[in-house]
C-alpha cells in the first residue's frame, strides 16, 4: 500500500533537490556556530538515502557535502519527520544514520586519518509542537554523572508549526514551498490560509504546478478551490492543468486503490484456499484462493476510486452510493468511471 509520507517525502525532496534553496533553509535554521564556519558556495546533494524500510513510512532524508571557510568538507544530514506528533526515538534513528554515513564514507577514503564532520538537522512539519529535547542522551537511561562517558550529540530541530507564517523565509520561492508543507498537517486550519498561498504563489507562478499538485494530494480541496487558485495565478493555464491534474490524480489513485484492493482481496482469497485446500488439495486451493484474491482485489480498488473520485467532483453524496458501487461488477464500476470527469452532475456519471 502507497505510504502516507509519499507526497510529503516527494514535495520536500524536490524542495531540497534545488542547491539554492536547500542552502537558504538550512542556513536560516541551522546553528549560528555552524553557519558562520561555512563558506558560500550552496551545498551539494548526496545521491545517497539512509532509511530503513521498515520507517520509511514516516521519514525521509537528504545529505549534503558542504564546504567550510577553510576548505575543509563537511556534511549536512536532514532527517525529514511525516508523522503529525514528533517521534520521541528520533535520536535514534539519527544515531543509526550517521553511522551508515561514516560507513559509506569510509569505503570511499580507506586510508582516511580523520573523520569528517557530520552535522544532523529534523525537519518536522507535524501538528502537534515539537516538545522533545533535542539530543540524543535523554534516551538514554543513565546515572547523571556517567554523561561525560557517554555518547551524545544534539540536533537542530525546525518545526515549522512554532513559526509565523509571515516569518517561514524570506526567500519568496522557499516561502511558498514552506507555507504549503506547514498546513499540509493542519485540515482545520487549511481553508485560513488560502489567500495566503494564492498570493505567494502569485509571486512564484513558475512553482504553481509542483505546489497545486502537493496540494490536491494533501490537502482538503474541491475542484473549485483549485480553479480558483490557478485563476488568481496563472488563468491562461486553468483547462491545461486541471485537465492534467484530473488525469496524475486519477491514474496515482487508480494505482493506490488497486494496491490496496489487490492485497486485502489476495488475503481473503488465501484463506478460503486454505480452508478449501484442506479439504480438497493443498496447492489447488491455494492456486484457485490467490486467483479469486486477485479478481476481489481488483474490483474492490475499482469501486474505492471511483468513490474517491465522486466525493472530489460531487459532494455531499447521498446515502447508499456505496453500497451501490460495492455491488456492482468491475465492468459497470469502469464505465462510471470513465464517465467521472465529463459528468455535469452525479446523475450524469450512473446514466450516461
Amino acid at each position: 500500500m502507497t505510504k502516507i509520507s509519499q507526497p510529503h517525502d516527494r514535495f520536500l525532496k524536490e524542495l531540497l533537490s534545488h542547491p539554492e534553496r536547500a542552502g537558504a533553509l538550512l542556513r536560516a535554521h541551522l546553528p549560528g556556530e555552524v553557519v558562520r564556519f561555512l563558506s558560500d558556495k550552496p551545498p551539494e546533494l548526496v545521491d545517497a538515502s539512509f532509511v530503513d524500510e521498515a520507517l520509511d513510512g514516516h521519514l525521509s532524508d537528504r545529505l549534503y557535502k558542504v564546504e567550510t571557510s577553510d576548505s575543509r568538507t563537511a556534511y549536512l544530514y536532514v532527517l525529514i519527520e511525516h508523522k503529525s506528533a514528533p517521534d520521541r526515538k528520533i535520536g535514534f534513528q539519527l544515531l543509526r544514520y550517521l553511522a551508515e554515513i561514516l560507513k559509506q564514507w569510509e569505503k570511499e577514503n580507506p586510508k582516511w586519518k580523520r573523520l569528517p564532520a557530520i552535522v544532523p538537522f529534523v525537519f518536522y512539519h507535524g501538528f502537534s509542537k515539537w516538545r522533545l529535547p533535542n539530543e540524543f542522551l535523554h534516551l538514554v537511561d543513565a546515572e547523571e554523572s556517567w554523561r561525560p562517558y557517554l555518547l551524545n550529540f544534539r540536533f537542530p530541530v525546525l518545526d515549522l508549526g512554532k513559526i509565523p507564517d509571515q516569518q517561514l523565509s524570506g526567500d519568496r520561492r522557499l516561502y511558498a514551498w514552506l507555507l504549503a508543507m506547514k498546513y499540509a498537517t493542519r485540515g482545520r486550519e487549511q481553508k485560513t490560509v488560502r489567500e495566503l498561498l494564492v498570493e505567494a504563489l502569485r509571486g512564484v507562478p513558475e512553482d504553481l504546478r509542483p505546489i497545486l499538485y502537493y496540494l490536491v494530494q494533501t490537502y482538503v480541496y474541491d475542484e473549485q478551490t483549485l480553479r480558483k487558485i490557478i485563476r488568481a495565478v496563472r488563468p491562461e493555464e486553468e483547462a491545461t492543468m486541471m485537465s492534467q491534474f484530473a488525469q496524475d490524480i486519477t491514474r496515482v489513485a487508480r494505482q493506490e486503490a488497486l494496491r490496496e484492493g489487490m492485497q486485502q482481496g489476495l488475503q481473503q482469497g488465501l484463506q478460503q484456499g486454505l480452508q478449501r485446500g484442506h479439504r480438497e488439495g493443498h496447492l489447488e486451493g491455494l492456486r484457485e484462493g490467490e486467483a479469486k484474491g486477485e479478481t476481489k482485489g481488483e474490483a474492490k480498488g475499482e469501486a474505492k476510486l471511483l468513490l474517491r473520485q465522486l466525493s472530489r467532483r460531487f459532494q455531499p453524496l447521498p446515502e447508499g452510493i456505496s453500497e451501490r458501487i460495492y455491488g456492482a461488477d468491475p465492468d459497470t464500476i469502469e464505465t462510471w468511471a470513465d464517465r467521472v470527469l465529463d459528468a455535469k452532475s452525479l446523475d450524469e456519471v450512473f446514466t450516461g
